[in-house]
């Protein structure tokens, strides 16, 4: 869906390249290089997976595995505004669920995906720690307590 541009992305690449020589020494390195990689290019592309490989010589399983295993880590474009709907245990209880069907449903995407403009993606959240507001909604870094499945249509025509 989403195409890496590597000679767009040539000066990030050689960038990158240069971070991963300088770290690639280091105990642990696959976990800063990957930070670095989700930094410099907003996700982690498949190409970028498997200049890892070749650079640090790493298998692609194993660094697939470590970044599947930290949420902060993506392998889809983020699009301009990421939604996350909080899924701790009182806004679940307050109808988050609903609230995030309801995202789905309007921008036509998943959880962890974003719509083909790149303008929405709908990332996956636990707590934010404002159970007294519940349920409550992200979008970047703007909250919205006590926030309704009505509310959906409202905020995304405010974003444009």
């Amino acid at each position: 869906m989403f195409l890496f541009d590597q000679e767009e992305n040539r000066e990030k690449i050689e960038e990158f390249i240069a971070f991963m020589d300088k770290n690639r020494e280091m105990d642990g390195a696959l976990l800063p290089v990957l930070q670095e990689a989700q930094n410099k290019f907003g996700y982690i592309p498949e190409e970028i997976v498997e200049l890892i490989s070749s650079h640090m010589q790493i298998l692609t399983s194993t660094i697939y595995g470590v970044a599947t295993f930290y949420s902060q880590f993506s392998f889809v474009p983020r699009g301009k505004y990421s939604i996350s709907v909080c899924m701790g245990t009182a806004c679940y209880v307050k109808g988050a669920t609903d609230i995030l069907e309801e995202f789905s449903k309007v921008l036509g995407i998943g959880l962890g995906e974003t719509t083909p403009d790149r303008k929405f993606s709908i990332v996956e959240t636990r707590c934010v720690g404002l159970c007294s507001d519940a349920p409550v909604v992200m979008i970047n870094n703007q909250v919205y307590t006590h926030f309704k499945r009505a509310d959906v249509d409202h905020i995304l025509s405010i974003l444009g």
